[in-house]
């Protein structure tokens, strides 16, 4: 009795399902997904490429904000620049959208780097200003540089295509959602590494994470690049979704959407930014015809979950859907 009590404890709540099954869940829902373009149409393809962006945004939010702890609002800067920059390397250089898609994520984690360096100094509110200021000022450059960003009225993205053959709305499905396996996958194995491990100590206590050897410093700037790459991916994918990049699209409100998915979805869990990011993409949809409606449940639901789910719908949910609930378990344990 005591020898199963004891391994109850070492390896967790026994009321998940086993790896097997839990596999064959995963493999399943993939497959689903992979099968998805062939019952939907135009529209609802569309928007189900934007719930795959919006995935990596969250998933980009999450880890600074939930997972460091840093009160850090650059996010719509780092979208922004991937979109940019993806899209102006096709415009001005001709590179291909693969290519291009790489170096919007580079250039969104260099911003990241240069994000991270007030936080090794400032927190709380004053982080949140500066990164505020750091996202209205890459606006400003997007409308007064002309000559290479073509200024307040945007530029159009060229024709995408993937090893030279163009892609309609299907075709950037498959391409966003390898994307979105690779960035998420990649970012768990981040946050389940020693890297991943520092972030979360920082964030419960600076002074007790220093005391234990951790580099403070060096784990705030990987957080914020790797924060930065994930977004900065979702912004050249967000280009090539709506085939236009302007300068309006990236300001406080897309921040505030980015906000209010990662609060929603649940602060720190991977699985709680893709909720976040499907729930809050697909609303505005359904709710398309009723005009109003939409603020007026975006507003209840957000009070709903602050006040009744301070854990997010994923923390809700983890004790109703087993899976779930190992999942989370999982996330704390490593924390």
């Amino acid at each position: 009795m005591d020898k199963t009590l004891s391994t109850s404890k070492e390896t967790g709540p026994m009321t998940g399902p086993p790896g097997g099954s839990k596999r064959m869940a995963l493999l399943a829902l993939l497959l689903l997904l992979c099968l998805l373009p062939l019952v939907v149409n135009d529209y609802l393809q569309f928007v189900a490429n934007t719930m795959l962006v919006y995935c990596l945004v969250a998933v980009g939010l999450n880890v600074v904000l939930g997972y460091l702890g840093q009160l850090a609002f650059a996010n719509a800067a780092f979208f922004g620049i991937g979109a940019y920059a993806a899209g102006l390397s096709m415009v001005h250089f001709g590179l291909s959208f693969l290519w291009a898609t790489i170096i919007g994520a580079a250039c969104g984690g260099l911003a990241g780097c240069l994000v991270g360096l007030p936080a090794l100094r400032v927190r709380g509110y004053y982080l949140a200003i500066i990164t505020l200021a750091f996202g209205e000022l890459m606006r400003w450059l997007y409308v007064h540089n002309d000559p290479v960003t073509f200024g307040s009225g945007g530029f159009n993205m060229p024709q995408i295509a993937v090893f030279g053959v163009p892609v309609d709305e299907q075709g950037k499905y498959y391409v966003f959602l390898a994307a979105v396996l690779i960035g998420v996958g990649a970012t768990s194995l981040l946050l389940r590494s020693r890297f991943g491990r520092a972030f979360v100590a920082v964030r419960n206590n600076e002074l007790a994470a220093l005391s234990l050897g951790i580099n403070v410093n060096r784990s705030k700037v990987i957080a914020f690049a790797w924060s930065g790459l994930i977004t900065g991916l979702a912004g050249a994918l967000y280009a090539a979704l709506n085939g236009r990049v302007s300068p309006d699209t990236f300001g406080i409100s897309q921040m505030l959407m980015h906000f209010a998915i990662v609060m929603i979805g649940g602060l720190g869990s991977m699985a709680g930014s893709i909720i976040g990011a499907v729930l809050l993409t697909g609303m505005p949809e359904l709710l398309r015809n009723f005009p109003g409606l939409e603020e007026i449940v975006f507003s209840l639901l957000l009070i709903i979950v602050l006040f009744l789910m301070p854990k997010g719908i994923s923390g809700f949910l983890a004790g109703r859907l087993p899976i779930l609930r190992e999942r989370l378990y999982r996330e704390s344990k490593d924390a």
